[in-house]
């Protein structure tokens, strides 16, 4: 038995050695894979267009004093959240909040329609850097009637829906938030660094308006529920803590009011780039020749073992 397994060895050594020479023997398959691949990375790079990423830097605004409403939350929490009052708000819970609203499908539909990106998100196809203007894909939209021509098979249409929109927009608009300094970096990439720059400032702009009015709503709510307390309620105690319930509310409406960054604050405003962010041209042939060379392996490799086993 020992004799045999010892005599084994040096027919796996063979084997080996083998299959070495014939992948040398087939390496005229493995450089026009490497060939071929290269070309094919090559005219893919320079097919797709230049993108350019415009990033703003943000940090969570901060939130006004509440003054001595801090000292009621323990005593009469309940009442203060009957009426939709947060008495132990937080800027880290508001602006997380803000940043869960950026991502939802609601506020990007909202945002895409609003201000009319759709064309530009679907359809883009290059951008033409002399006169600034983006030329779309003849196949999928017509700018001179503004209408939608693709073709597609149902439950899909001719003109995009919020879905389709939305999944595409969510691959452009990237935010990262920094855990050390909370910092937020909102950014977008795209083939027009000026549409990169626009979509960038509207997303602050209207993220803010939406918090605002969304804060503003519910002050409103709660004054209201409030007040409505004041004039079935006959204690003292508790009318003066609706008051000031009450009070509280008004100075969140004031401060809603007063303020435009009112979630977040802008540290370093989105430029224009200069520079373009991708395609990584140098990345993609590098790959397509790897790719080229694995592919020429795999099939001398997959051949010769078809070819002994055959014997």
């Amino acid at each position: 038995m020992q004799k045999n397994e010892t005599s084994n060895i040096p027919d796996d050594e063979i084997d080996l050695t083998e299959l070495l020479s014939v992948l040398w023997q087939g390496k005229w398959i493995i450089i026009t894979g490497v060939f071929l691949f290269s070309v094919l990375s090559i005219a893919y790079a320079l097919h797709q267009p230049n993108t350019y990423k415009s990033e703003v830097l943000l940090s969570p605004a901060e939130e006004p004093q509440n003054g001595g409403i801090g000292g009621l939350a323990g005593q009469f929490g309940g009442l203060a959240s009957l009426a939709g009052v947060n008495l132990g708000s937080s800027t880290n819970n508001k602006t997380q909040l803000a940043i869960e609203i950026l991502k939802s499908r609601q506020f990007i539909g909202s945002f895409i329609q609003k201000h009319d990106i759709l064309p530009d998100l679907m359809a883009a196809e290059s951008w033409n850097a002399q006169s600034n203007e983006i030329k779309y894909l003849s196949s999928l939209y017509e700018e001179k009637n503004s209408k939608w021509v693709r073709q597609v098979s149902p439950p899909f249409e001719a003109k995009p829906s919020l879905q389709e929109a939305y999944k595409e927009f969510r691959k452009i608009v990237k935010i990262e938030t920094d855990k050390e300094s909370g910092m937020i970096t909102l950014s977008a990439e795209f083939i027009s660094p000026y549409i990169a720059q626009q979509w960038v400032n509207w997303l602050v702009e209207d993220i803010n308006q939406v918090m605002k009015e969304r804060d503003v709503s519910e002050a409103n709510k709660s004054t209201v529920f409030l007040t409505n307390q004041l004039k079935e309620t006959k204690i003292a105690d508790i009318r003066a803590v609706l008051y000031k319930l009450v009070e509280e509310q008004a100075k969140t409406i004031m401060f809603a009011n007063v303020r435009d960054e009112y979630v977040f604050k802008t540290i370093d405003p989105a430029l224009v780039p200069e520079v373009k962010s991708g395609p990584k041209r140098a990345l993609i042939c590098i790959l397509g020749a790897l790719l080229g060379g694995i592919f020429g392996v795999v099939f001398i490799t997959i051949r010769y073992f078809i070819r002994e086993n055959a014997r």
